[in-house]
């Protein structure tokens, strides 16, 4: 059951308390009058890293930093916010958490957005899983890209956020660059977009770069995200992502003869 039937159905007292619980029951609040589940407290029958619980923060941190980022260089254009909702519809959610994700948006627009809490609460809900916080990067990074540069303001945006969580910042250029190789195309992938997609170097031998590949894989794999915390909503894009690994690792092996 995902967190979000838990706490449709009210299955029990849902409660995860802090910024992000207070963030996330306004949104409800404002979309479901008859809403059962409840918000805002700290429930200490519930321990950090429960699977419901991570779910819930990824939820709400994801799209209320996509917000904050949007206005990071000082307006929010058409742009960033029909990437907005076109990573909602991507995810296929469901109209009524679309709703939800769009008010969380909006939160993280606001003067009073406080980032620094929002962030250290997901780190820590989320027990620093580094696959979860590098798939969160991920999307976000997407969703600079919305208006097609990534600018310095959001780039630096982009560090702080990665610092916040722990996440190295040599990583983060790798995820940035990647996503670069991916972006734009309207022809078939390159080689060199293929090493950048792996994050590895072309000197590297047919084993260590199966080693690489392996480790990358592993790294998005669906199932074990979703195990570790990821909102099932978002299992679209884990599988995406896995599907370019494949492709540009295929590449590579044609290119190179592998076997």
């Amino acid at each position: 059951m995902s967190w979000w039937t838990t706490v449709l159905g009210g299955a029990f007292g849902f409660m995860l308390g802090g910024p992000l619980g207070a963030m996330l029951g306004a949104a409800f609040a404002g979309n479901f009058s008859k809403n059962k589940a409840s918000f805002g407290g700290f429930d200490k029958g519930y321990h950090l890293g429960d699977q419901q619980r991570v779910q819930a923060a990824f939820f709400s941190s994801l799209f209320s930093v996509m917000g904050y980022l949007a206005k990071v260089d000082g307006k929010v254009s058409k742009s960033e916010i029909l990437l907005a909702q076109q990573v909602m519809q991507h995810m296929q959610l469901a109209e009524d958490m679309q709703k939800v994700a769009k008010e969380l948006f909006n939160q993280g627009k606001q003067a009073s957005f406080n980032l620094d809490e929002v962030l250290e609460q997901f780190r820590l809900e989320s027990h620093r899983r580094t696959h979860l916080v590098r798939m969160f990067l991920e999307i976000q990074i997407q969703a600079t890209y919305a208006d097609g540069v990534l600018d310095d303001k959001e780039r630096d945006a982009l560090k702080y956020i990665a610092q916040k969580l722990h996440f190295s910042l040599q990583e983060l250029e790798n995820l940035i660059q990647q996503f670069a190789a991916t972006t734009g195309h309207t022809s078939q992938l390159s080689v060199d977009d293929a090493y950048v997609i792996l994050g590895v170097d072309k000197s590297l031998t047919d084993k260590e770069l199966k080693r690489a590949y392996r480790r990358l894989l592993a790294q998005h794999h669906p199932d074990k995200l979703v195990a570790k915390g990821l909102p099932e909503e978002m299992m679209i894009i884990a599988k995406e992502k896995t599907q370019e690994i494949i492709s540009a690792y295929e590449l590579i092996k044609k290119q190179r003869g592998m076997r």
